[in-house]
């Protein structure tokens, strides 16, 4: 199924979109394109507050701005997102059985591409709102729309981990 499919249908099925890469032939090549993809989106989803900053404030260039988000979205953030898997299996493994951890990283990894619609709805807003309330609750249905896929994509690796140990 594509990408732009696969997308739209977790935010009706998470846990089966996630258990549906999950089967397939994934590898983890396919598990950095999304984080890296997902990377990517987000940093674009900054320009707007970006150039509105620009605008407000001329002590620092806009491109000043866009050098220090590219660098700290693409190349600090993938550095952080694989920490934050690794500690995601740790906690999985504490709790349950053995979690195979290409698929925590793909359950993390497609759940943060998942949200970054969500996520440049938000930050075009707060481009042109700026500090309002709505943006805030914005920001806070986008991370719990974040918790929820990300649950239920865990969920949906540790049912399978499960499945393969007692097939094996």
């Amino acid at each position: 199924m594509s990408l732009v499919r696969n997308i739209a249908r977790s935010y009706r099925d998470p846990g089966g979109v996630v258990s549906q890469l999950a089967r397939g032939d994934i590898r983890e090549p396919q598990v950095l394109f999304f984080g890296l993809l997902a990377c990517g989106l987000i940093f674009v989803a900054q320009w707007p507050v970006l150039s509105r900053e620009a605008t407000l404030d001329t002590s620092v260039t806009f491109e000043q701005r866009m050098g220090g988000a590219l660098f700290a979205v693409m190349f600090v953030l993938p550095l952080l997102l694989y920490a934050i898997a690794g500690l995601l299996q740790f906690g999985l493994r504490l709790f349950s059985r053995s979690v195979n951890g290409l698929h925590v990283r793909l359950a993390f990894f497609w759940t943060l591409l998942s949200v970054t619609p969500l996520m440049m709805i938000e930050r075009g807003m707060s481009a042109f709102l700026g500090a309002h309330p709505a943006v805030t609750v914005l920001g806070f249905v986008v991370a719990l729309v974040f918790l929820y896929k990300l649950t239920a994509g865990l969920g949906a690796v540790l049912r399978l981990s499960s499945d393969r140990s007692q097939q094996g």
